[in-house]
């Protein structure tokens, strides 16, 4: 029993990082993490973890409700039926506390996350959120470094303008002092935190960094810390529009993705300065020997590779798909080695419940497989599938993705088949922050097989991210620049198998099978 500190930090790619690469795939020059590599010397240090459901809020139900939801539902809240993590932790007698500026907990169709915690911190204005609303008109300087102005007005009062964060960023006077960027006040407050509750005998800490998230605006000195370019100059973008990368709003010169790849280096180097300060938290308050801590992240972001920046159109290639994760367990068997299993982001929730000491029958673990076996040395920690045989990915409504952590296999979906959303609420399975609408031609049933209760199910558009099969050899193509889907039949078929077979075992929605072009197993 230990308590747990679980911190995210949104969009961290892992080839930025020193503990998985030298340098990252899309630069040639590396990328400054010396606190995040320093807590990797100490932790176990997952090699093959992959994400579950993407982007942002499902990744996030996975941790605090160990549900992979994207094959059931698109973004939206906790439902009745989970077992919020800190809602566990508390009936169990634990303290619970969420710190973050990660602001789609409180939008339109997020509701239920941070609700059930004994004490939650947020930390205003970091992208779309709805804070300050002057000045009327914004810096035209960090406006044309963040927005087209057709698509999003400066003086527009409409839903998810980009505008906002302009105000919001000098409110803040983020250019003047780093300390007011997001990523130094969030982990300064979660330092604060660990320094002022050291008297509580167990707690869960879950520190939610919208950082690395874009917009990559950077105070000095990591605006200029891996460019020789003004960081200032108005013909430089630092919110890079989702898309290709070569046509539409998307587009960006060589020189332009050049510069985008340096802020977002920047703001890696800017979120491992301040982790740095909640180590050192947990060196002076002593708290090593009882605190387990996690570090992880959602997801990546493309950065030019495959032609795309950004993520959620794009084929999830590994580079959004395949994230960090680092684990200090006081009494681990692996503490400062690494972990060749392959492991999922859903495997946190319960993870989190064992290392806090609560009984496995006080909470449903639904998907989720504690790691702590992995941690304490009672499985092969060298074995791939010592842990699980298969981890299935995607996002709702388009393709699904499996891999045995050798190679990943992409399957795309027919998008003029409907998807179905199952929801207790009437959410919406794409525009997700905005206000939802009725659908009247839902249907209320026992649909979902891991809920207590009825739900909603209606059919809503499926898209495609990709036209074909795509299977990678990830140990000998980690890149995933070689498409063997015809070279290598059996691996494809075998992958394909794993993806039925996974779907299957997941109690998926039937109509999965259709849309994906699939036979049930035999």
């Amino acid at each position: 029993m230990t308590n747990v500190l679980l911190l995210s930090i949104d969009s961290l790619r892992r080839d930025f990082l020193g503990a998985y690469a030298d340098e990252p795939h899309c630069v040639d020059y590396g990328v400054e993490t010396p606190n995040l590599d320093r807590f990797a010397e100490r932790a176990a240090t997952f090699d093959t973890h992959y994400a579950g459901s993407l982007p942002c809020m499902p990744a996030r139900r996975e941790w605090h409700a160990g549900v992979q939801e994207f094959l059931w539902r698109s973004w939206g809240p906790i439902e009745p039926s989970d077992d919020h993590l800190a809602r566990v932790a508390r009936d169990d007698g634990v303290l619970t506390q969420l710190i973050t500026d990660h602001f789609h907990y409180f939008q339109h169709g997020a509701h239920g996350y941070y609700e059930d915690y004994t004490g939650f911190e947020f930390v205003r204005g970091h992208e779309y959120d709805a804070w300050q609303t002057a000045p009327r008109q914004p810096d035209d300087r960090l406006l044309d470094q963040t927005l087209d102005r057709e698509t999003d007005p400066p003086g527009g009062v409409g839903y998810v303008n980009r505008s906002v964060y302009a105000r919001n960023a000098a409110r803040r006077g983020v250019e003047d002092d780093e300390r007011n960027a997001f990523a130094p006040r969030l982990f300064s407050r979660a330092a604060e935190w660990l320094r002022a509750n050291r008297e509580w005998d167990r707690w869960l800490c879950y520190v939610d960094s919208f950082d690395v998230h874009e917009p990559f605006h950077c105070p000095e000195p990591y605006a200029s810390m891996y460019t020789d370019e003004d960081p200032r100059d108005p013909d430089l973008d630092v919110w890079p529009y989702y898309g290709p990368v070569d046509e539409g709003q998307s587009q960006l010169s060589d020189r332009q993705l050049e510069f985008v790849r340096s802020q977002f280096a920047g703001k890696v180097t800017m979120a491992d300065e301040w982790f740095g300060r909640v180590l050192d938290a947990l060196d002076d308050e002593e708290l090593w020997d009882d605190t387990a801590v996690i570090v992880t992240s959602d997801h990546g972001f493309l950065l030019g590779e495959h032609g795309w920046v950004g993520k959620n159109e794009p084929p999830v290639y590994d580079v959004l798909a395949r994230t960090p994760l680092f684990v200090w367990h006081p009494e681990g068997a692996h503490n400062g080695e690494r972990i060749a299993s392959l492991t999922s982001a859903v495997d946190l929730y319960a993870t989190v419940l064992d290392l806090l000491g609560i009984d496995a029958e006080a909470a449903d673990r639904v998907h989720s497989r504690s790691l702590l076996p992995l941690l304490a040395g009672d499985a092969d920690a060298d074995d791939l599938h010592a842990h699980r045989d298969r981890a299935l990915y995607g996002y709702w409504g388009s393709a699904v993705n499996v891999t045995d952590g050798e190679y990943t296999y992409l399957h795309p979906c027919d998008p003029s088949v409907e998807s179905y959303c199952h929801s207790t609420t009437m959410m919406n399975a794409r525009g997700f922050p905005l206000p939802t609408t009725p659908k009247t031609d839902a249907e209320a049933g026992g649909f979902v097989a891991h809920a207590d209760g009825p739900v909603w199910r209606f059919a809503a558009d499926s898209y495609a991210q990709l036209d074909e099969p795509l299977l990678f050899d990830v140990r000998d193509d980690p890149t995933q620049e070689t498409n063997l889907a015809d070279e290598r039949t059996e691996e494809r078929e075998r992958l394909r198998a794993e993806l039925v077979a996974g779907l299957e075992a997941l109690d998926a929605p039937e109509h999965q099978l259709d849309r994906l072009n699939l036979d049930p197993p035999a």
